[in-house]
């Protein structure tokens, strides 16, 4: 999650391109929700490219103009989606330092087969 006087990247650009930010710490916003839906939009637009690209690839011959089309579509898709992972990301929890610090591990797995 967000913390106070983080900003979130939105999955929109400026007019001239450069990358959107939003400074809450509420993530029921306005802005927030419109946010998320934005992203979930962007997420199923490139789920039906990558969808079409592999019926089109799954022909035996492919129309240039067809591939080049395609192709337009997964380079947007995916700037799309790399901008919604990359925001995501960003609000991911972080490890706890203190612990990492310490040289604490993780707690492992142990097989009870003995």
């Amino acid at each position: 999650m967000t913390t106070p006087n983080e900003l979130r990247l939105l999955p929109w650009s400026g007019p001239e391109g450069q990358p959107c930010y939003l400074s809450t710490d509420n993530a029921n916003s306005y802005l927030s929700r419109l946010a998320d839906n934005t992203e979930a939009i962007h997420l199923g637009m490139a789920a039906e490219v990558l969808d079409q690209a592999v019926e089109l690839l799954s022909g035996e011959k492919v129309a240039p103009n067809d591939l080049r089309l395609v192709t337009r579509d997964l380079v947007g898709a995916l700037t799309t989606t790399l901008r919604v992972a990359t925001s995501r990301g960003r609000r991911l929890p972080q490890p706890d330092s203190a612990r990492h610090e310490r040289g604490d591990e993780a707690p492992r797995l142990t097989s009870a087969i003995g």
